[in-house]
């Protein structure tokens, strides 16, 4: 899938800028969210772990590599 479908995302969180783990982070960006609006989570590996925790949560998800170690993951409200 190529990352230009994720140029249009609300919100942006990149999570190789943060110092430490990021999964807060990513929560606290998630709640700020409104119905309409999408996240573009950037991140150097695949947050497969974070897949299930999105789901639970009531949120979709849409994921790219258009890099190495370069990840885009498009989140939105379910």
């Amino acid at each position: 899938m190529s990352s230009k479908r994720f140029d249009d995302a609300d919100r942006t969180l990149d999570a190789r800028e943060i110092d430490g783990e990021p999964f807060g982070d990513i929560m606290d960006a998630l709640e700020e969210l409104s119905a309409d609006e999408s996240l573009l989570l950037i991140n150097s590996f695949e947050p497969v772990p974070l897949y299930d925790v999105l789901e639970t949560r009531g949120f979709d998800h849409e994921t790219a590599n258009p890099a190495p170690e370069t990840w885009h993951i498009e989140i939105t409200r379910a």
